[in-house]
């Protein structure tokens, strides 16, 4: 989907119209797939930043900041008045200032997994910028970030608000009598779990191996959406063939899980041998962890993957 149809989309999704547009979004994998603009994936990250996105591009990141009443919304600390400043720091020229901003992502608008107000207009803007080449240019890192570049950082956290509203997060919420639906942060990325399906989906088959396994991750949570359903069975063959066959075994286990669900087959793929054994050998090289539910939390390892 094109950037301006996605920002477009988010607008009217920020000015309260987001039930009667989203039942009219077109999600149908082919027309998806012909609509988005092709990003310069192997672009050197100097060349990266250096990129000027056109003034209609420009327009659509302001619209989708300047067009949201931050302030009266809520995060994790109080007020999101600082919340336009902070995302578009995620596209930054300098990659401390792009580290800082993704720590604000995952530390104050989803603070340990926790939907505020402000996440669900800031992940409209994620969706928005993720065709942004400059997204190809890498954050610092620690062993709790996902590896890999800012694309595949921003597809994680797309993940990990998506995983809060799945049917198990749903029947969860229903057992312990906080059903989602009493819930307008939950309600509101349900609303908009399309649009971002939309925005993931193309990274699927992304030439970086760390943005395809960021883009699955993502796709997984959201087709729990009865309106995305039929798009799981095309993404079948990607999951096993890229999931299924990780490094990670949290990856190999998502990906059991999602066949599971969606019924499809999951013979011959291996998950953890062991639960109880915490696998150091499954850990990248680089010492990074692409596993945690929050990958910036400073509150040590999660029990399930962020996916």
């Amino acid at each position: 989907m094109a950037l301006a149809r996605i920002a477009k989309l988010a607008i009217i999704c920020l000015s309260g119209q987001a039930s009667g547009m989203l039942s009219a979004v077109n999600t149908d994998s082919s027309d998806q797939q012909s609509n988005v603009t092709d990003a310069t994936e192997n672009s050197v990250e100097a060349d990266a930043a250096r990129t000027i996105a056109t003034p209609d591009e420009i327009d659509a990141y302001r619209g989708l900041l300047t067009g949201t009443d931050w302030p009266t919304l809520a995060h994790a600390y109080g007020s999101a008045a600082e919340a336009p400043k902070m995302l578009a720091a995620l596209i930054d020229r300098e990659q401390s200032v792009r580290t800082r901003a993704l720590d604000y992502l995952h530390n104050t608008l989803h603070h340990q997994s926790t939907l505020y107000e402000a996440t669900v207009p800031a992940a409209l803007y994620v969706a928005a910028i993720l065709s942004d080449p400059r997204t190809t240019c890498t954050v610092d890192n620690n062993r709790r970030s996902f590896p890999g570049c800012m694309r595949a950082e921003l597809l994680a956290w797309i993940a990990s608000v998506a995983n809060e509203v799945t049917d198990e997060a749903e029947a969860l919420s229903q057992r312990y009598g906080f059903p989602l639906d009493d819930y307008p942060p939950a309600v509101g990325i349900q609303r908009i779990r399309p649009l971002l399906f939309s925005a993931s989906l193309p990274y699927t088959e992304d030439t970086n191996r760390h943005v395809r396994k960021a883009a699955l991750t993502a796709c997984i949570p959201l087709l729990d959406d009865p309106r995305l359903h039929h798009h799981r069975r095309p993404l079948v063959p990607l999951v096993r063939e890229v999931l299924g066959t990780s490094e990670l075994w949290q990856h190999r286990e998502r990906a059991i899980d999602a066949l599971n669900a969606w019924g499809e087959d999951s013979s011959g793929l291996e998950g953890q041998r062991n639960p109880f054994l915490f696998c150091d050998s499954d850990l990248p090289a680089d010492g990074s962890s692409a596993w945690l539910a929050d990958p910036n939390s400073s509150e040590g390892y999660s029990d399930e993957p962020p996916f």
